[in-house]
């Protein structure tokens, strides 16, 4: 995922946390933030030490990544995205973490009807 995609600044982070909406299961929270005039949506991911050692963090970041880029058609280009992996994630796979986000952004309903 390209270095522009991504939400890096603090400020950033806490403007979603405040002014986003935020919906959630047992795996993951995402807060979705409106943005009118941004081009592509924007993912911002954290992943607390509390879930694992660095190895364990990096591929649960990798999994989501690569979840996103494969849901990018669905995803409204105005937003940004704010995914916080919760202690289940860890032991899940690739296939399970999609699973996972395609329903929590079912459920937040910022995902597009195909």
């Amino acid at each position: 995922m390209k270095k522009e995609l991504r939400v890096k600044k603090n400020k950033e982070f806490q403007e979603a946390f405040q002014k986003g909406v935020s919906f959630a299961n047992r795996q993951f929270v995402v807060y979705s933030l409106r943005k009118e005039g941004q081009e592509n949506f924007r993912i911002g991911l954290s992943v607390s030490k509390k879930i694992g050692n660095a190895v364990t963090r990096n591929q649960i970041k990798r999994y989501i990544r690569q979840a996103i880029f494969e849901l990018k058609d669905q995803l409204h280009a105005e937003n940004d995205y704010i995914i916080i992996a919760r202690k289940p994630a860890a032991e899940m796979d690739f296939f399970e973490v999609k699973k996972s986000l395609t329903h929590v952004l079912k459920v937040g309903k910022v995902l597009k009807k195909r």
